[in-house]
């Protein structure tokens, strides 16, 4: 059985990027984040403990976004190796990072990385 849990739409401020304005300024992102696992305990026995926690997800993302990195590349390998080794029950994961509105040359709503893997 295949059971998925998502955790969209994490709105943070941070300093990311090469520039020197983006490290002074910073800018707005949002972080997606998937989780496949079996849950059918949880949804079973109504166990939080059987399950992923939402909040463990959502504050590992945070302090991972508040780490000042050039690339959204770099962070959002971050939050993968964070939620594959602190997570237990994850047999696939997927992280969107999307930077709103860059600073680059041209009018451009947002830019995103995405990373899938496999456990």
């Amino acid at each position: 059985m295949k059971h998925t849990i998502e955790v969209n739409g994490i709105k943070l401020y941070a300093f990311h990027g090469c520039l020197p304005e983006e490290e002074r300024i910073g800018g707005n992102y949002v972080v997606d984040v998937m989780l496949n696992t079996d849950f059918s305990e949880a949804a079973l026995h109504d166990t939080l403990h059987q399950t992923i926690d939402y909040v463990d997800v959502n504050r590992i993302v945070t302090e991972e976004m508040a780490l000042r990195s050039k690339l959204i590349e770099h962070v959002g390998q971050r939050i993968v190796n964070r939620l594959r080794s602190e997570l237990v029950g994850i047999t696939h994961l997927k992280v969107k990072v999307t930077k709103l509105t860059p600073p680059i040359n041209g009018d451009v709503n947002n830019v995103a990385i995405v990373i899938e893997e496999t456990i």
